[in-house]
């Protein structure tokens, strides 16, 4: 079983059918999950959404005085509702309001991250924005169809959230339009040195390339009166040459402190965790290593289902993943992963493992986000008219094609498709399965997209044989 990590205290004697109640749903959604032998059914998924939201409602009458009580119950319901919201992902349902609190927890801990780390680039705030943006739109659409708890709850989540985000945001806003560039490579470069750190035999030509990047930044940003002590010599030596770097006439105003601060501290980091790694090459103290391997195991994991998405992922899939993660994260102490003996990591063991957990939690939003609204039981369908699409779209891009004989095999399959509909669904059994429009959207689109390349096809045969046909006429009275 995989509970969500909480602090626990007494459980009130009045809870206990409650809890009860949410440990079978719990059962119930994960056998729903594991079981591969057929597809998950919407109505499975609503009926476990009202058994939820039931217990719900007689837990907010219980604890009218106790709102903000956290025991085993409150563990159990966030396990329910992730699941819930993954399921809802599952059977194409990404635009209601349950499938909201799966994206909006990831994207909480992503911020929490965000805000330890201190760096972050402009884009990854954006695309969180967008998302929280499109979860509160389906919140709103969804207050006709859904419970107001489960609406109070999202809703709240989302405020936290973007909080959090305008704080990250406006730590960023003192970056001029000259600098972010900079500020946004130098990320990159911070972020590309930890993975470098994690491969299996590590790449120190790799690394000593992103040094001399850091070299050409660092001479870049001079001019600006920021610099970084990148030397390898004694304490003094550093002081001195970072002296001498500052007292340089400038030749661009000098950014506002704030910027100037946040560039600094990222470029000396960046040179920092390039000389500790290339001396430490991946290797973890003992008392980490344990840690290490299970979130590099799970990062990597990630990683595949984030390549073969369309044709493997089961969205439910995530929910032990995001459980092992939480557990982890929740372990560390003031922030800290703690060895055996309750000491915490070195620096190194310290931002390896963070990386780890943040580039996995980091995988899962990107996996959620990316989700098509199309049940599990349509997406060989969807899969392959996505690849034909793709297909089609290659060949018009490459010049189209010389005879309408070249669209019989994209032809066939169209028709082929097009004639397992019922009445214009895409049956499964008796069942019609959730994300029939943009199914059926894609099917036109190819089939528009085959009729484009027909034409082109028969205009430039009709002109080649008009040509043909000029030049035996012209050819006698010349």
């Amino acid at each position: 079983m995989t509970d969500s990590p909480a602090v626990r205290i007494p459980l009130d004697p009045k809870e206990q059918p409650i809890l009860d109640s949410l440990l079978s749903i719990r059962t119930n959604l994960e056998l729903l999950k594991q079981d591969r032998s057929t597809y998950v059914k919407s109505e499975d998924v609503i009926r476990l959404y009202n058994e939820v939201m039931e217990q719900v409602e007689i837990l907010n009458a219980l604890r009218t005085t106790r709102r903000l009580e956290q025991n085993r119950v409150d563990t159990v319901l966030d396990d329910c509702f992730q699941l819930l919201s993954l399921s809802y992902l599952t059977i194409g349902k990404n635009h209601e309001a349950p499938a909201v609190y799966s994206a909006v927890s990831t994207i909480k801990r992503l911020l929490d991250h965000l805000k330890e780390a201190t760096f972050y680039s402009p884009k990854d705030l954006e695309s969180i924005g967008a998302r929280l943006e499109d979860s509160r739109r389906y919140c709103d659409r969804g207050k006709e169809s859904y419970s107001p708890h489960l609406l109070t709850l999202l809703n709240a989540r989302i405020d936290v959230c973007q909080q959090t985000l305008a704080e990250l945001q406006l730590n960023l806003s003192h970056l001029t339009p000259e600098l972010t560039p900079k500020w946004d490579k130098l990320v990159s470069i911070l972020r590309s040195l930890s993975a470098c750190n994690t491969r299996s035999k590590f790449p120190n030509a790799e690394v000593d390339d992103f040094l001399e990047q850091l070299k050409e930044i660092s001479e870049e940003l001079r001019p600006y009166g920021i610099a970084a002590y990148e030397s390898t010599g004694t304490k003094e030596e550093k002081v001195a040459e970072m002296m001498e770097k500052m007292q340089l006439t400038l030749e661009h105003p000098e950014p506002a402190p704030e910027a100037k601060t946040l560039l600094e501290t990222l470029l000396q980091r960046c040179f920092i965790w390039a000389v500790t790694i290339k001396e430490k090459q991946g290797n973890i103290a003992v008392p980490f290593k344990e840690t290490y391997d299970k979130l590099l195991g799970i990062k990597n994991q990630l990683e595949k289902l984030l390549l073969t998405q369309a044709w493997s992922l089961r969205e439910t899939d995530l929910y032990s993943y995001q459980r092992q993660l939480d557990r982890i994260d929740e372990s560390r102490v003031d922030g800290n992963f703690l060895d055996g003996l309750g000491r915490p990591a070195a620096l190194y063991e310290q931002r390896t493992l963070l990386y780890l957990l943040r580039k996995s939690y980091a995988t899962i939003y990107q996996l959620i986000i990316s989700s098509e609204p199309v049940s599990e039981a349509l997406l060989p369908i969807y899969n392959q008219l996505t690849t034909l699409r793709k297909c089609l779209l290659d060949v018009k891009k490459a010049g189209g094609i010389s005879s309408p004989r070249e669209l019989y095999p994209y032809s066939m399959k169209l028709n082929s498709i097009d004639n397992m509909r019922v009445d214009g669904k895409f049956m499964v059994g008796t069942d019609i399965p959730d994300g029939q429009g943009s199914v059926t959207q894609l099917l036109e689109e190819c089939f528009e997209l085959s009729y484009e390349l027909r034409m082109d096809a028969e205009e430039s045969s009709a002109e080649g044989k008009s040509g043909n046909d000029s030049d035996s006429v012209d050819g006698p009275l010349k």
